[in-house]
């Protein structure tokens, strides 16, 4: 099955060329892991740190920058994809499961301060979204956060056997 991920760069002076290679593999790789058994479209933007800042003030009301947005289309219940409660690309048929947004910069510090690089945390990040435009949250530390974290520690711990 082939899902459509779509990477684009808000600024161009960003670095990372592989960036974009990078978050391919570790959507298609969440979901795979989630047993996402239909076509879906994802689309990604690369920003810097004020570009995120502006969309999370916009969207959040939080006037901050962060490391990555996720706007979800469907209203999902983690771990029991509906596609058929989805929206749906008219012309394919995919379902459009939503957009995010990544500042690279913050990929890059974060990725230094916690030891394990740009590449896995990119990745990481991605992986994160994904689960957010499938219905997983962390919204308090209870249940759901611990639900969530343990589908990105077993979709993450896939990546490093491999």
């Amino acid at each position: 099955m082939e899902h459509e991920i779509y990477v684009s760069r808000e600024v161009r002076h960003l670095g990372h060329p592989n960036a974009a290679a990078l978050i391919r593999r570790a959507a298609v790789m969440a979901l795979e892991a989630e047993k996402i058994g239909v076509p879906c479209i994802v689309s990604v933007m690369l920003t810097d740190e004020e570009g995120i800042r502006r969309v999370n003030r916009e969207f959040r009301g939080v006037d901050s920058a962060t490391d990555v947005l996720s706007f979800p289309l469907n209203e999902l219940q983690p771990g029991a994809f509906d596609a058929g409660a989805c929206e749906r690309e008219p012309d394919t048929g995919a379902v459009l499961l939503g957009d995010m947004m990544i500042s690279l910069p913050q990929c890059e510090r974060q990725g230094e301060e916690f030891g394990h690089g740009f590449a896995r945390e990119v990745m990481y990040l991605t992986v994160h979204s994904i689960l957010h435009l499938l219905g997983y949250d962390h919204v308090d530390e209870g249940e759901q956060k611990r639900r969530m974290r343990a589908r990105e520690k077993a979709i993450m711990g896939e990546e490093d056997g491999k």
